[in-house]
Formats: C-alpha cells, structure tokens, sequence
C-alpha cells in the first residue's frame, strides 16, 4: 500500500496544478477585467464595417482545411517510410501503395464532388 501513496500524491499534484493555476492564481494576477472598449472588434485601427456573425462561410472552406490536414498527415507518414525503404522491403512498398491508394481513392471522390472548387 505504500507505494500506491506516491502515485496518489502524484495524481493529486497533477490534478491540482491545473485546478490551482486556472481558478486561483490566474485571477488574481491576470492584467485587467474586460469593459466595452476592449469587447470591441479590432481591425486594424479601423472600425468595423459588419459584426462577425452576420454571414456564413462556405462548407467548402472547412473541406478544404479537413482536406489539407489528410494531406498533411500523408507527409507525415511518407517520411518515415522513405528513409526505412531498403529495410521495409516489398511488404512496406505494399503498404505504402495500399495506403497512397486509400488516399487517392479520397482525393478523386472530393474532385468528383468538387469539393476542391472555391466557387
């Protein structure tokens, strides 16, 4: 049972640091509260021409980020696969095509949808 008292203290420090550090100390020290000047939109010294939320944003531009970050991550996966080719050998080159394939499968079905298109 003694050892399973360290790891109490330690769940509770890590527990509490958060805890302490955003409701206690964070208030205390933090520079000013909020008032009507600083709630107020800032563009570049300008005043705003419309509120934030007064139109949409295309669903287009949200696949389009979604699209970037699956990309992204093919990177991410390429990398390590390159520098280990020679020792992967035909298993991981078959790997890889099944997966750049899964990726591209993706790739035209967003074409297709048009997804790709800023209209």
């Amino acid at each position: 049972m003694a050892n399973y008292s360290v790891l109490l203290v330690a769940v509770l420090i890590v527990i509490s640091v958060p805890v302490l550090t955003l409701f206690v100390i964070t208030p205390l020290i933090r520079a000013s509260r909020a008032n009507k000047v600083k709630l107020e939109p800032y563009e570049c010294g300008v005043p705003a021409s419309s509120l934030a939320f007064d139109h949409r944003f295309s669903v287009r531009y949200f696949l389009i980020a979604v699209l970037f970050i699956v990309f992204d991550v093919e990177t991410v996966f390429l990398f390590p696969w390159a520098i280990r080719f020679k020792q992967l050998g035909w298993f991981g080159a078959v790997e890889m095509a099944i997966f750049l394939a899964i990726l591209l499968i993706g790739y035209f079905y967003a074409w297709k949808r048009k997804v790709l298109s800023w209209v």
